[in-house]
């Protein structure tokens, strides 16, 4: 006899051998035991979850003579006669080549006739979606009012095209994904009725690429076994399903975590270079971002993933290099890439934008790399490490510092280097050594004179300057961030910051961020400040007027 694939060779023939589903499997066992046998079931999930299989578990005990609990005893004649391949009580149909309406009346016509050998004539309708609508209209008077010795079981994995009038008139059973735990139980129980022995991560790996199919994993199982003339490995795993080397793989991903992107690109040329598949790449790198996201989050990540200790430790390393934050926005450009590589007529060069993407944040403008950019601030404000940033052009000359105008006041969104230190491009480049300003050595001469006496001029500039000063300023990058989009005036000596960002208002007037911007102002002569929040599109200043007004009400208040 020919080679049958493990999953024609070990397919379960009673309800005790199939892998979960006991929701089903109980439910069909207590209407045979009861004889409360349904007309017409539909058996709808992913595929390889059971729906065949159990499809004809039920038509042999439905017709067994002596069943076990609730399952065909696999002795009597009428077992033996259903076993075989000529019978004629069991129908089944594959609704993908027989979809249209001829095939229909043809079975509508043969419905009629009893059963040969058993109690029960059934029809296993397999992909029933792939019937066209007449074929459907075709049969649903049938299927709702058979004749008592016909039982109808439409199989398919998409239930949603079924139309309504079919759903209504069958008993519907969902089947759901298989765990990954009992697919290791069912590889290794094949494996070990083959006699080949194996390791339990090369099991683990079988298991995580069936994705909860039963078929998919013993159709993967039976290319490893064919493919390893020994113990089968993890590594052999890796090579059948075409993945990248394991520990090259993790290199190039913390590569990339790490925001090394000239060394990532390498990284990608040489596995590429190899003959491996750019699809497979990014799904692997998936798949080790997966891992450091569950080792990153849950106390039990090393038996949730049940890899070998050394890939454990190596992922557990590069995951202890980043935050999880970080990993989430890799992770999202990586899967968007994934996406558009089905779109793409060079997946190879799809790839190598999104790792550099992904390894240099502070070529984005998103929102999610100007957190990882905050982020990484604070992290050097910890170590007490001067924050070296980009700029856009130089600083100005020592005199053009002094003579800032009120149109300059408000700073540029851009983080401009302090002064001394050297500016690096992340493209390469030379570097570049900013000159030191005249600002830090006059705001000691300006701090002297208050608020009070300031001229117009020097007030309209005074916001740039209480910028400036908490831009260079090591402490609070994050502090700096929050006043830049901030509006401001003067109420006698005192100075008003507005803002119609309810976020911002809490961040600004927590104890100890107002205490800091207190102690930065008072350098520069204001003793006073206040945090206000205005309503979107209002100004500061037409906030100050209704206040005025609601504190004189019965006052004629004039503004000039």
């Amino acid at each position: 006899m020919a080679y049958l694939a493990f999953y024609r060779t070990f397919r379960p023939t009673s309800f005790d051998t199939v892998v979960r589903q006991e929701h089903i499997v109980r439910t069909l066992k207590n209407q045979i035991a009861s004889g409360k046998v349904g007309h017409a079931y539909l058996f709808c999930g992913p595929r390889g979850t059971g729906k065949t299989t159990l499809a004809k578990i039920f038509a042999r005990a439905i017709n067994c003579e002596n069943p076990k609990d609730g399952s065909p005893c696999g002795k009597c004649p009428t077992c033996k006669s259903l076993s075989e391949g000529g019978n004629l009580d069991i129908y089944e149909i594959d609704a993908a080549s027989n979809n249209g309406v001829d095939e229909m009346r043809d079975l509508r016509e043969k419905v009629q006739y009893p059963p040969v050998a058993g109690k029960y004539k059934v029809y296993i309708i397999d992909e029933v979606h792939m019937l066209t609508a007449s074929a459907f209209n075709a049969v649903l008077k049938t299927l709702e009012e058979p004749p008592r010795h016909a039982v109808f079981i439409l199989a398919t994995t998409e239930p949603q095209k079924i139309p309504a009038t079919i759903l209504s008139r069958c008993m519907r059973f969902d089947f759901k994904l298989i765990p990954q735990k009992d697919l290791e139980e069912l590889i290794k129980s094949v494996l070990d009725k083959t006699g080949k022995q194996y390791e339990d991560e090369a099991v683990a790996a079988i298991a995580r690429a069936g994705a909860g199919s039963a078929r998919d994993s013993l159709s993967i199982a039976d290319m490893c076994a064919s493919y390893s003339t020994g113990k089968l490995t993890y590594s052999d795993v890796n090579t059948v399903l075409g993945s990248a080397d394991f520990s090259v793989v993790a290199d190039l991903g913390e590569r990339i975590l790490c925001e090394k992107a000239d060394e990532a690109l390498s990284g990608i040329e040489n596995i590429l270079s190899t003959g491996k598949s750019v699809g497979v790449l990014v799904k692997d790198l998936l798949n080790f971002l997966n891992a450091c996201a569950i080792i990153k989050i849950c106390k039990n990540a090393k038996e949730i993933l049940n890899l070998p200790s050394e890939a454990f430790l190596k992922i557990s390393a590069a995951a202890e290099k980043c935050d999880g934050h970080k990993i989430l926005r890799v992770t999202e450009i990586l899967s968007k890439a994934e996406n558009d590589m089905r779109y793409s007529l060079n997946g190879r060069i799809t790839l190598e934008t999104a790792v550099i993407k992904c390894a240099l944040p502070q070529e984005d403008y998103n929102i999610d790399a100007l957190i990882g950019k905050i982020n990484a601030l604070e992290r050097k404000i910890a170590d007490g490490v001067q924050i070296k940033t980009e700029t856009a052009k130089p600083r100005p000359a020592p005199a053009e510092a002094i003579k800032e105008s009120p149109a300059e006041s408000k700073p540029s969104a851009r983080l401009q280097p302090m002064s001394g230190e050297t500016e690096q491009s992340p493209f390469g480049g030379g570097a570049e050594t900013v000159q030191p300003t005249v600002w830090e050595a006059a705001k000691e001469n300006l701090a002297q004179k208050p608020a009070s006496e300031l001229t117009q001029e020097e007030k309209n500039g005074l916001f740039g300057k209480f910028i400036k000063s908490l831009r260079t300023t090591r402490r609070n990058a994050v502090l700096f961030t929050l006043c830049m989009d901030l509006n401001s005036f003067f109420e006698g000596a005192k100075i008003v910051f507005t803002t119609d960002n309810e976020a911002v208002y809490k961040g600004l007037t927590k104890v100890d961020n107002a205490n800091f911007i207190s102690e930065t102002l008072a350098e520069l002569g204001v003793t006073e400040h206040e945090v206000r929040l205005v309503k979107k599109g209002e100004s500061g200043y037409e906030t100050a007027v209704k206040e005025l007004k609601s504190n004189f009400e019965g006052i004629d208040v004039i503004i000039k």
